[in-house]
């Protein structure tokens, strides 16, 4: 039974703390925790699935603030529910250094980051609008195979929403809603705040669309409802636990309920109230508590609220110890993020193998060979593609295609929806227990990039394999290839960008992508490639992200730094060289961030003293500094490519063991 009286009071402290914490930082967004606060009291108090004291509780619900300008929503509810990160004094840090409360939710499973800390029960990174809602979808998804695989009494939980107006705007969420449309993912429940102001003003300035008939038509339930009414509220949730289809709830709000002078405008969405308006808002309100003050009885039907769910934890507790101890330990193993003890002789095996057969293929076959080995012994990695399954490779026999009537699969068609779906592969690893990758274009990076970047925030464990990775793809032209997409992928902090010469390093990257609690990406050719590496060798060279593939019995007089396609050539360049009397040893620099965390002594040895050092790259410059210094020799782009057979592309951009040869003769005088 909803208690409308009781309910009022309880979204009220919501309000006033927030407001009260935007004050005190002088900055922030009070609009939406003021207009939203009687959904999420709704909510919190009567459906999701919570337990403050254990945040981390594999069963719980997921509560996702797509709308993550308003941050002091969560943090507001979280410290009434009894989390105890969220303390008064964290409320009253708001947006200030070192708190667990900025100004954005954020996830700081990552380390480094400066200024951060991780508060308990944050599920998500929502900075840019859309991808809260989109991530959302992938931990839908993650619940319904981890629930085909273990079973209701282990993984039977829900993924419940709150999105603005903007992420509703946004591109992404199209891809988003669609795919969980198609999928079927009925866990999934978006409240809409459906306020109808964005920071310019009215959304009717820039919007006229029909939201709840365009949920509709992706094959979602929706309905519109009154955000301010907990008994509409209440049964719509109710409506959405029942449906056999993910629910969109648009329940219309006013921003800024309760000021007196600017809700339902603007002027509350990205600013303070001010101290007479905030002032006024606690007597519209009747709220007498003064500044991060709540009333006892208030309080104590909060704390009330944070204990509902622990006697549902207590019996997952006890369905999870009755578990056959061999599934248990699997389930936990794969929560850890530990791989199972045969994968790394199942690596060592197929290096081994690929030693011995030295199959010349390009590194996106290779891949795919690769993952043939690692579906086999990592029953976590969900596999997919931006509708280039044929040509990314991501498929293995192993792994059945995901359906709305078959969540037993282990890969997802993702259509043309590359931003989609790197932001579901967010949720899947947020959600816990799966490992997932994701093939398209390395050129179309630029459509994943905003999750690839919340990818490498949080710390995710997402594999991007991004094939077609340079002019080398030949004849589909400058559109399809990339030139600065390796720089611009290399900027990113926590992202680690693999690019391998031939099938033992493809196998490698892999391998080291896996074990990387961070996200990776994988540059692999389309063109066929040469293994490179000497026969019998079994250890991952990779490890310190470059190694001297090629050494001169004499001290060298150049040295050449290559990757992927593009080591091939360094070989031939140093035979030429050598053949000139020029010693010329080869570094395969296979990921830069690898290299980069080496400890100097390597890099020295590495990078050595040769008087010449030359880069080869079908790429732009940016990024090589570093390694041949300023006035070294890069042989690569700099400029876009052309449509044409890759070899001739090759010859046209001077990326040949000639031009190479040529250029470090010019240089020595020779």
């Amino acid at each position: 039974m909803v208690d409308v009286d009781k309910l009022k009071p309880m979204a009220n402290a919501i309000r006033m703390l927030s407001v009260d914490a935007v004050e005190a930082a002088k900055s922030g967004h009070p609009g939406l925790p003021m207009g939203a606060a009687d959904l999420v009291t709704t909510l919190f108090v009567h459906h999701i699935n919570v337990d403050p004291a254990y945040p981390e509780w594999p069963n719980r619900d997921r509560f996702v603030l797509s709308a993550g300008h308003g941050s002091m929503l969560l943090y507001s509810l979280y410290h009434l529910l009894g989390y105890e990160d969220f303390t008064i004094d964290e409320l009253k840090n708001f947006r200030q250094l070192h708190s667990k409360t900025p100004g954005h939710p954020e996830y700081m499973h990552a380390t480094g980051i400066e200024g951060a800390m991780h508060g308990r029960g944050i599920e998500i990174t929502t900075g840019p609008l859309g991808q809260g809602l989109a991530t959302s979808v992938g931990m839908a998804l993650a619940e319904r195979i981890m629930n085909a695989e273990f079973g209701d009494g282990i993984i039977n939980y829900r993924t419940f929403v709150l999105a603005s107006d903007g992420d509703l705007m946004e591109g992404i969420s199209h891809e988003a809603i669609s795919l969980a449309g198609h999928l079927k993912l009925n866990k999934l429940t978006v409240l809409f705040d459906d306020n109808g102001i964005s920071i310019d003003g009215p959304t009717s300035l820039s919007e006229s669309g029909d939201v709840v008939m365009r949920f509709q038509a992706a094959g979602w339930a929706a309905e519109r409802i009154d955000g301010h009414d907990p008994i509409a509220i209440d049964a719509a949730l109710k409506r959405a636990a029942a449906s056999d289809r993910p629910t969109l709830i648009a329940a219309k709000t006013t921003i800024g309920y309760g000021s007196p002078n600017k809700a339902g405008t603007s002027g509350v969405h990205g600013s303070p109230l001010g101290t007479a308006e905030a002032t006024a808002t606690r007597a519209e309100l009747g709220w007498t508590a003064g500044p991060f003050e709540v009333p006892e009885d208030i309080r104590d039907a909060w704390r009330i609220a944070g204990l509902r769910s622990a006697q549902a934890h207590q019996g997952w507790r006890q369905r999870y110890d009755a578990m056959e101890a061999e599934l248990r330990a699997q389930f936990d193993r794969r929560l850890r993020g530990d791989l199972p003890s045969e994968f790394a002789p199942a690596m060592v095996a197929l290096r081994h193998d690929l030693l011995e057969e030295r199959p010349s293929v390009a590194t996106r076959k290779a891949s795919e060979r690769v993952l043939g080995t690692i579906n086999a012994v990592l029953p976590e990695t969900i596999g997919g593609s931006a509708d280039l399954t044929g040509s990314n490779n991501t498929k293995t026999d192993q792994l059945a295609p995901i359906s709305p009537d078959n969540y037993h699969g282990r890969y997802v068609y993702y259509g043309i929806r590359e931003h989609g779906m790197a932001a579901a592969m967010n949720g899947m690893a947020l959600a816990g227990g799966l490992i997932p990758y994701g093939g398209t274009f390395l050129t179309f990076s630029d459509y994943c990039r905003p999750a690839m970047r919340l990818s490498a925030l949080m710390g995710t464990r997402v594999v991007y394999v991004m094939t077609h990775d340079s002019i080398g793809l030949g004849e589909d032209g400058p559109t399809h290839q990339p030139v600065e997409h390796l720089a611009a992928l290399r900027a990113m902090p926590n992202l680690l960008v693999f690019r391998p010469c031939d099938a033992v390093e493809t196998a490698e990257a892999w391998e080291l992508a896996l074990e990387a609690k961070r996200p990776s990406v994988l540059a692999l050719t389309r063109q066929n490639l040469p293994v490179l590496a000497a026969p019998g060798a079994t250890e991952n060279r990779m490890r310190r992200g470059a190694y001297t593939l090629v050494q001169p019995s004499a001290e060298p007089m150049a040295t050449i730094f290559a990757t992927g396609s593009e080591v091939e050539i360094a070989v031939e360049a140093a035979k030429r060289l050598a053949a000139l009397d020029i010693p010329t040893s080869v570094v395969s620099v296979p990921c830069m961030e690898l290299f980069a965390e080496a400890d100097a002594d390597y890099q020295s040895a590495i990078i050595g003293n040769a008087p010449v050092k030359v880069a080869i790259e079908a790429a732009v410059r940016q990024g090589w500094d570093w390694i041949i210094n300023r006035d070294g020799i890069f042989i690569g782009m700099s400029g876009y490519g052309a449509s044409g057979p890759y070899k001739e592309l090759y010859e046209h951009f001077g990326i040949t063991p000639e031009h190479t040869v040529e250029a470090v003769r010019e240089r020595l005088g020779r």
